[in-house]
């Protein structure tokens, strides 16, 4: 019961009800927490590929570029760098040209 708490109507005081809740949101936190993963790459390439076409690439072509020059930063820090960092992304940009 204690795993209830929060809940509205009976699910939080009736244990048929409870069980069933806690069973239901166990689920939804296992899906979600795949999902969330899905989300945040999704996100990052967008950032990427908005960076990416200000200077003139896209963002297949840089991907690609970046695999043969073997350059090591996956996606998250690239979008990092894209967002907050445009100059220094600018010069990542330009070294896989």
């Amino acid at each position: 019961m204690k795993q209830t708490k929060g809940y509205m109507w009976g699910r939080k005081k009736l244990i048929k009800l409870a069980k069933a809740a806690i069973l239901k949101a166990g689920q939804h936190a296992y899906i979600d927490r795949r999902k969330k993963k899905r989300e945040n790459r999704r996100l990052w390439n967008i950032k990427i590929n908005a960076g990416v076409r200000q200077l003139g690439m896209t963002y297949s072509t840089f991907i690609h570029a970046l695999k043969v020059k073997n350059v090591q930063l996956d996606r998250k820090v690239l979008s990092q760098l894209a967002e907050n960092h445009p100059d220094v992304f600018a010069k990542v940009v330009e070294e896989v040209k």
